[in-house]
């Protein structure tokens, strides 16, 4: 009887949708979970035939998905994490440099200090001490703060080291997730799951560099950089890594036997963001470190060359510039004692022309890469200034990049994600279209019923 196949289909098609209802309801708090429905369709009646129809089908299982705020849920993740990498190096940087106690502002103006305090007896022992304690103490200064910035040097490499084979595989598992995704949809079988799991590793990756992502007709997914080398197409993947054999370390991408450089500074998420503040902020600061060091140990030793010492000879160099080894950027010169200062210009005792001269160097100019031609007693504060500027700029960038991930993920979960009330709402009409059909069956048994009693 038609009306017995109508309400079974009726019954069916409830009880399809009702499962969907009760998956979604089971992945309420799964991470990355996708909503899922059904769509159903009324199966139209036979050719040359005078009924209503013949019942209602499934015609798909839905996956309730916007392409377009996924994509945005990626791309505010590749922001975040560029940025969230940089603001611990910046913050440590800022900290140690900025520091009453530790900074090279302190160390100049103790040592400028004790130039001046001797000038009030250039010929005393003591005051004259003084001034090479704090030159010693202005070399470690240097020293100091040019091993903080090796030792982020060292951490970015060794942070990018471990990175790399995380994306790596995660470019892999999407590979293998496009072969298992490709073929199990050939097959008819629901593949939400699935994409659910090559969606959240996509997500991961896009925190890890900012990457292009397109859909394939074959249900696959090609990923790819922001600046076009491929990462993934098809069950293919590339690998990421650095080439050291030129001398200068290079980011490259290899696929399928081909090798693509890539500026590893403008790549996006948690490499970018390394490669960024290694290539911008850490190189740029260090060299300025060296050559602050550098300028101000050689025009003190030169003015202390153009004087004699208590003795009447010539001034000795008071610092050695090191190469940034073991031995640190600056250190005092061996043996140097208070009887080699040379802060007389003629040989007199007590004269203290030279240390006049040697005094006005904390007022001299010199030029540094990142800023330019500045004071010397001034150009920690600058470099420091700068550095701030750096971290406050990264800091508001990302608080917007927080604020735009947690936008696209609530956008991504106003479709894609599972609302308690609806699936409640589900639930209750569609256990209602399944009591209603059970309901016709049993209307249709007993009409058969009454047919049959009538032949009885």
């Amino acid at each position: 009887m038609p009306i017995i196949n109508n309400a079974l289909s009726g019954a069916m098609a409830a009880q399809a949708a009702l499962n969907a209802s009760s998956q979604n309801v089971a992945n309420m708090q799964t991470k990355g979970y996708t909503r899922q429905g059904v769509l159903l369709a009324a199966v139209a009646p036979g050719i040359g035939t005078k009924q209503a129809g013949n019942g209602v089908e499934v015609s798909a299982l839905l996956r309730i998905s916007d392409s377009y705020k996924t994509q945005q849920l990626w791309r505010a993740n590749s922001e975040l994490g560029r940025y969230t990498t940089q603001q611990p190096y910046l913050t440590q940087l800022e900290q140690v440099m900025g520091d009453d106690k530790s900074s090279l502002s302190y160390s100049v103006d103790n040592f400028f200090k004790a130039l001046n305090a001797v000038g009030e007896e250039p010929t005393s022992s003591p005051l004259r001490g003084q001034v090479v304690a704090q030159a010693g103490a202005l070399a470690e200064s240097f020293n100091s703060i040019y091993q903080v910035t090796r030792n982020q040097q060292l951490s970015v490499q060794q942070q990018r080291d471990a990175v790399l084979p995380k994306f790596n595989t995660l470019t892999q598992n999407i590979a293998a997730l496009n072969t298992r995704i490709t073929a199990a949809s050939a097959t008819g079988t629901n593949v939400s799951a699935l994409i659910d799991e090559r969606d959240m590793a996509i997500d991961s990756l896009s925190q890890l560099a900012a990457i292009e992502v397109l859909e394939q007709p074959d249900g696959s997914r090609a990923v790819s950089l922001k600046s076009g080398q491929p990462l993934v197409v098809g069950n293919q993947a590339a690998t990421l890594g650095i080439d050291t054999t030129t001398g200068t370390p290079q980011m490259q991408v290899t696929f399928a036997r081909s090798v693509y450089g890539v500026d590893d500074s403008t790549v996006g998420g948690t490499l970018g963001g390394l490669g960024a503040f290694e290539k911008n902020i850490l190189a740029p600061l260090q060299k300025s470190i060296e050559s602050m060091a550098s300028q101000l140990a050689n025009k003190i030793n030169d003015q202390l060359g153009a004087g004699t010492d208590s003795a009447g000879n010539p001034g000795k160099p008071m610092f050695n510039v090191n190469g940034g080894g073991s031995g640190g950027i600056l250190s005092l010169a061996a043996g140097y004692s208070a009887d080699d200062l040379a802060l007389s210009a003629d040989g007199t005792p007590g004269d203290s022309t030279n240390l006049q001269l040697l005094v006005d160097i904390k007022n001299q100019t010199i030029a540094l890469g990142s800023l330019g031609n500045v004071i010397l007693g001034d150009a920690d504060t600058q470099l420091v200034g700068k550095l701030a500027i750096d971290s406050q700029q990264n800091k508001s960038l990302l608080n917007t990049a927080q604020t735009i991930r947690q936008q696209s993920e609530d956008d991504w979960a106003s479709t894609s994600g599972v609302n308690r009330d609806e699936e409640a709402m589900n639930l209750v009409e569609f256990q209602n279209m399944y009591q209603a059909n059970m309901k016709v069956i049993a209307v249709a048994n007993s009409l058969f019923d009454a047919t049959l009693s009538m032949f009885g």
